[in-house]
């Protein structure tokens, strides 16, 4: 295991790496969760009387949300209620007279770190503890904290170099989150284990399915990945339309395994018996599985049948973990399958983790309370490797004496 906050000296100088990606609408950085869980973090820091300077992230060159981080800074004032100052540099003279100047207690965001060519490619921690970023900035500081889990998955300067120089730390989201994530490897269960598992990517469905096929009772499918398990069931869907680019490569690249899967644990699995889709009148259609003899319309939910199925299963688990939703939750029209087991999980006294991509926006959207659910997590790609089993690199590191 790491170090955590509860192992720091008091009052040093730390350099501190979140996530604060975020999306951008007409340049203007969006709040969300991220912003207010790392919050904690920084402000358990800042009012123990370190020196806080705050590394991060936002978009990739060449995007359109590569952005500074200017305004991420005057965000995250908001939420632990003191200033956030910005310096426009990462590591040039302006940045360490910066940092030097700080006084305790004191707060700074340096700028995006992806502007320095030395934060990417991933390449081994080695060698990106070796950059020209990472020994300039290295000896102003006494301790290196990493509270970026949901980029824990990349080998990136600030995510693996510092973690070789410096004394180094998880932060708490870091800490709650990997304990949350691995839980259904390191824990025991006595009852029902249930995962869903819905989303875009099969690929990342069938290793989840794969890792865990023996620490898991059930899966609950849907989303594209659960379309795909149908057509591999010998139902007419799971195939591109026109202008649709979701199902045939990754059926072809995966119908083995589907396939396979389906054979070895099909007790474990539960698919969709009804769909839903875009009527003529632009309502909530639905249609038993059953019933379609020809896919001629994209298929955007599961159905009130299956929430139906579904609903039972969770409530009977001791243990249950969300990875990807199960419909286009973002319309509420196809919000159903999604919200329905989110409630469903809300309402029973289970272990329960909800993650992958932006699933768990789903519960503020629809006025959930995130209080009702064991932990929901800001991540992404590293929930994904964290459920597959893969390590985390961000993560090793911290590990290393």
């Amino acid at each position: 295991m790491f170090n955590t906050l509860d192992d720091l000296d008091p009052e040093q100088r730390v350099l501190v790496r979140l996530d604060l990606n975020s999306p951008v609408e007409d340049g203007e950085v969006q709040d969300n969760r991220r912003f207010d869980r790392h919050a904690e973090t920084v402000a358990e820091l800042a009012d123990g009387g370190h020196r806080v300077v705050l590394m991060a992230h936002q978009g990739r060159p060449g995007d359109d949300d590569f952005v500074s981080l200017e305004q991420h800074a005057d965000i995250l004032s908001g939420h632990i209620g003191k200033d956030v100052k910005f310096v426009a540099d990462t590591y040039g003279d302006e940045a360490i007279e910066a940092i030097e100047s700080l006084d305790a207690g004191e707060v700074l965001l340096l700028e995006n770190v992806r502007m320095c060519d030395d934060e990417l490619p991933e390449e081994d921690p080695e060698v990106k503890a070796e950059t020209e970023f990472v020994q300039t900035l290295a000896p102003h500081f006494d301790a290196y904290i990493n509270d970026a889990y949901s980029a824990a998955h990349r080998s990136h300067a600030s995510l693996v170099g510092f973690a070789l120089e410096l004394p180094a730390y998880a932060g708490r989201v870091m800490e709650s989150e990997y304990q949350a994530n691995s839980s259904i490897a390191t824990r025991e269960f006595d009852g029902q284990v249930t995962m869903v598992v819905g989303g875009t990517k099969a690929t990342d469905v069938i290793d989840v399915m794969n890792n865990l096929g023996d620490k898991v009772d059930q899966f609950l499918l849907g989303g594209i990945a659960g379309e795909l398990f149908l057509r591999a069931a010998g139902n007419e869907v799971g195939f591109d339309l026109e202008g649709m680019d979701f199902f045939d490569d990754q059926w072809e690249a995966n119908r083995e395994t589907i396939e396979s899967l389906l054979d070895e644990r099909g007790d474990q699995i539960k698919l969709a018996v009804d769909l839903a889709y875009e009527d003529e009148t632009e309502d909530r259609g639905e249609i038993a599985v059953a019933n379609i003899t020809e896919k001629d319309r994209p298929y955007l939910d599961v159905g009130s049948m299956t929430v139906d199925e579904y609903d039972p299963i969770i409530r009977d688990s001791e243990a249950v973990f969300v990875k990807g939703a199960l419909g286009l939750f973002e319309d509420e029209r196809f919000a159903v399958g999604t919200v329905g087991v989110l409630e469903a999980i809300s309402e029973t006294d289970c272990f329960s983790v909800v993650g992958g991509g932006d699933t768990s926006r789903a519960i503020e959207m629809y006025g959930m309370d995130e209080d009702d659910f064991g932990h929901v997590s800001i991540a992404g790609g590293a929930y994904i490797r964290a459920l597959t089993g893969a390590p985390l690199a961000g993560v090793e590191v911290l590990k290393q004496d």
